[in-house]
C-alpha cells in the first residue's frame, strides 16, 4: 500500500446562480434591477420572445443583418464574376450581335444567388452566433429548468461577471422577486 495521500480533485467553479421568475413582467423588472446594479453578464430563458428583454440585459444590435448582407454582396458578386467569366472569357459567342458581357441578361441569376446565399449565411450565422448546436448546458441542472419551454422564466447571473459573488448574487435576485434560486454547478 501507497503511503500517499490521495489528491483531491479541485473545487468546480460554478456556472452562476439562478433564479425562477412567474411572469414575464417579473422577469423584464429583475433584468432591469440586476442591471442597474451594476452586473454585465446576465441572462434569461423564456418559452417566448418579451418585448425589451434584449434591452434590458444590455444586448446590443444583432450582427445577423451584416452577416445577411455579407452573404448577399457575395453571392451576387460571385453570380455576376462567373456570368461574365462563361460568356466574355471563356466561350465568347456572338449571338445576335449582342454584346458579351450584357448585365440586363444576366440580372435574374445575379439576384438568386444574391437571395440564396444571404439565406445560407442568415442560417448559418445563427448557428454561429447562438453556438448551436449545443446539446449540453449548465443551465439545465437548476431543478426547476425544464419548465422554462412551458410556462416559467429564468434569469441567470454568470460567474464570469466582473461583480460575481455567490452570496451576493442570491441575495440581489431574492431582491429582485426571484423563487427557487439555486447556485448552477458547471
Amino acid at each position: 500500500m501507497s503511503d500517499k495521500p490521495k489528491a483531491r480533485p479541485a473545487p468546480v467553479a460554478p456556472y452562476g446562480v439562478m433564479a425562477e421568475f412567474v411572469t414575464p413582467a417579473e422577469l423584464l423588472r429583475a433584468a432591469g434591477r440586476l442591471r442597474a446594479r451594476g452586473y454585465k453578464n446576465i441572462e434569461a430563458y423564456s418559452p417566448f420572445p418579451i418585448h425589451g428583454l434584449d434591452t434590458a440585459l444590455g444586448h446590443g444590435g444583432s450582427k445577423i443583418p451584416w452577416i445577411v448582407l455579407g452573404g448577399a454582396v457575395l453571392g451576387a458578386s460571385s453570380g455576376l464574376l462567373l456570368q461574365w467569366w462563361t460568356s466574355a472569357v471563356s466561350y465568347p459567342i456572338k449571338v445576335g450581335g449582342k454584346p458579351y458581357f450584357s448585365v440586363p441578361a444576366f440580372v435574374p441569376i445575379t439576384f438568386e444567388l444574391g437571395v440564396l446565399f444571404s439565406a445560407f449565411a442568415a442560417l448559418l450565422g445563427m448557428l454561429a452566433l447562438n453556438r448551436l448546436p449545443q446539446p449540453y448546458h449548465p443551465v439545465f441542472n437548476h431543478t426547476h429548468f425544464h419548465r422554462a419551454t412551458d410556462d416559467r422564466f429564468f434569469l441567470a447571473v454568470e460567474s464570469v461577471d466582473p461583480m460575481f459573488n455567490v452570496e451576493r448574487a442570491e441575495r440581489d435576485l431574492s431582491d429582485a422577486g426571484g423563487q427557487n434560486i439555486e447556485v448552477v454547478q458547471a
